[in-house]
């Protein structure tokens, strides 16, 4: 072989290397398995599927880091005042740090989506879904992360893994199933269509008539002033929001309930509790394993209120020891 011929061979293979660069199969792994939940993420809360992956994948190095295998977090998200899930301790910025804590990583996934929506992020939401740089530089600029290359990481990781190509507008016309199994026949004349047949059309409630049917599933109480009604099985904060017509976070932000799985029995509030208890229910006794969250439900006070009337942490959630607390200021 000639020396010409090898260096124009070694030259195409490194212009090869550099416009395809090898893939991480960690990484190919992690986005085949998160795909579709990040698409749905999308389409339900306006966060685009890109970001989504590429924060996965950057934050719990494709789901090994220490906080994704020990604590379900995937997006490096730290405890907040009404946080009222489990909690990881974990080196930061500082030592021993608050993380939030999930059963599995689809919740952290969710959460994720929650995270977003608050007001501090809301001007990421006026950018289009597929200007991944926008958001990208706006996560940054809005405080999610304190490393200044954090956009020019998830850009990186974006284009080199054409995650860019995954919006949901883009995937509405690809027929791709949950387990990222194209289901569909292609035929020259008339192009890809899907093989399953159309479902019957049944009218969908309005939302007044979707309200009135859970209330009548449901039925509605009162405590501290506050309407209330009472989860029943496979009822999930997300569609009892839904029947509700309003949103999931403020659902969760009314019953001081983000991070928790809702359960049967439990009780959810209707608009904002209270910051105190009913005037003759000053102090309560509680006992070691009782929940601070089973507490303030039943009681209708805010975790915020009740937390600063006891100066407790924001990290306890079960009390150790029997002892008095105080749902309302005492008069002195």
């Amino acid at each position: 072989m000639t020396t010409r011929k090898i260096i124009l061979i070694t030259a195409f293979l490194a212009l090869a290397v550099g416009v395809f660069p090898v893939q991480n199969q960690k990484y190919l792994n992690y986005i085949a398995k998160w795909r579709s939940v990040a698409l749905q993420h999308e389409r339900e809360y306006g966060i685009p599927a890109s970001i989504t992956l590429a924060q996965g994948l950057l934050e719990s190095a494709a789901g090994g880091s220490e906080l994704a295998l020990k604590a379900n977090n995937h997006f490096g998200i730290k405890c907040t005042s009404e946080w009222m899930g489990d909690v990881y301790r974990h080196d930061d910025d500082r030592q021993a740090e608050c993380f939030r804590m999930y059963n599995d990583p689809e919740e952290s996934f969710r959460d994720h989506a929650l995270f977003l929506k608050r007001s501090r992020y809301a001007r990421l939401f006026e950018l289009a879904v597929t200007d991944y740089t926008g958001w990208a530089k706006g996560l940054k600029d809005c405080g999610y992360a304190t490393d200044p290359a954090y956009p020019q990481k998830l850009i990186r990781i974006i284009e080199e893994y054409g995650l860019n190509n995954l919006s949901s507008a883009i995937a509405d016309r690809q027929p791709v199933s949950k387990d990222n199994v194209v289901v569909a026949v292609v035929n020259p004349a008339i192009g890809t269509f899907i093989s399953d047949p159309e479902e019957e059309y049944v009218r969908p409630l309005s939302a007044k008539e979707e309200k009135e049917d859970f209330y009548a599933r449901h039925g509605r109480g009162k405590c501290n002033g506050v309407k209330y009604t009472v989860a029943r099985e496979g009822d999930t904060y997300a569609s009892i929001a839904f029947s509700l017509n309003i949103t999931e976070r403020s659902l969760r932000e009314i019953n001081d309930a983000l991070g928790r799985t809702l359960k049967e029995g439990d009780r959810i509030y209707l608009s904002k509790k209270k910051k105190q208890a009913v005037k003759d229910h000053v102090r309560v006794w509680v006992k070691p394993g009782d929940k601070v969250w089973d507490l303030i439900q039943r009681e209708c006070i805010t975790d915020a209120a009740f937390r600063e009337l006891n100066g407790l942490p924001i990290d306890i959630r079960i009390f150790q020891t029997r002892q008095q607390v105080l749902l309302r200021k005492e008069k002195k």
